[in-house]
């Protein structure tokens, strides 16, 4: 039997990150796995993790992330696979093993995109797909997914290397693409707005803050997840420190 994925998260600087406090609850009921690492900030809350931390100087969040998972595919003691999350990544049921999901094919998520008016992220989609063109990836599928993905160390350096150029690669379409990970299309799990209208059936849901903070879905994770897991810690009252509960 194969040996449990490490579990990769990089975390901004700032903010309380509630929901990254719910999320570790999700992974620790639904998602097996054996650490979790934060790349960037520590929580003051979270137990149990592993840290790395880092200086988010990268001027944009496209950067930091970059740099993040630079760092874990080249730290010795997190897993050669490992599941990259991002700290708003609910997992609502069990799943064995964290099956690969892409978006479909790159041209009609530019397409999506480009109605919006999303600057540097649809110009980092473009410059990212001419590359795996000029590669011989003559329409290459996205892996832009608000979701869990299994990652394999030495080709997400090989891809990250590839488009070292690019200031805002999107990683996990060049490493699905360029390390042939196939996997099933889906629908992005991103929940944008504060009303009712989200599906739970995949098992899998995202949020914005706005979202999680005001909205339905928020309160929806929030009763499911009620109870506190292993990743949190409790403050003595009186002192500074923080202790495992």
């Amino acid at each position: 039997m194969p040996a449990l994925p490490d579990i990769v998260v990089p975390v901004r600087e700032g903010g309380t990150h509630e929901a990254l406090r719910y999320a570790l609850r999700s992974w620790a009921a639904h998602l097996p796995h054996r650490r979790v690492w934060l790349i960037g900030h520590r929580p003051a809350w979270a137990a149990r993790v592993k840290h790395i931390p880092t200086r988010q100087d990268g001027n944009t969040k496209y950067r930091n992330t970059t740099s993040a998972m630079r760092l874990a595919c080249e730290h010795p003691e997190i897993s050669d696979e490992f599941i990259y999350c991002n700290d708003d990544f609910f997992v609502l049921r069990p799943f064995a093993r964290m099956p690969v999901f892409h978006r479909g094919p790159v041209r009609e998520v530019e397409a999506y995109y480009a109605t919006r008016g999303n600057g540097n992220y649809l110009r980092g989609l473009r410059e990212t797909r001419d590359l795996l063109v000029s590669l011989g990836h003559k329409d290459p599928v996205s892996y832009e997914l608000h979701v869990p993905l299994p990652v394999a160390k030495e080709g997400m350096l090989a891809a990250l290397d590839v488009g070292r150029h690019l200031d805002v690669l999107h990683k996990r379409t060049a490493y699905g693409v360029l390390s042939g990970i196939g996997g099933t299309r889906m629908r992005d799990v991103k929940v944008l707005h504060r009303g009712p209208a989200f599906s739970t059936t995949s098992g899998l849901l995202s949020t914005m803050p706005d979202a999680f903070a005001h909205g339905m879905v928020g309160r929806y994770i929030r009763s499911r997840f009620r109870a506190p897991c292993r990743y949190e810690g409790a403050q003595r009252r009186g002192a500074g420190a923080w202790h495992s509960r």
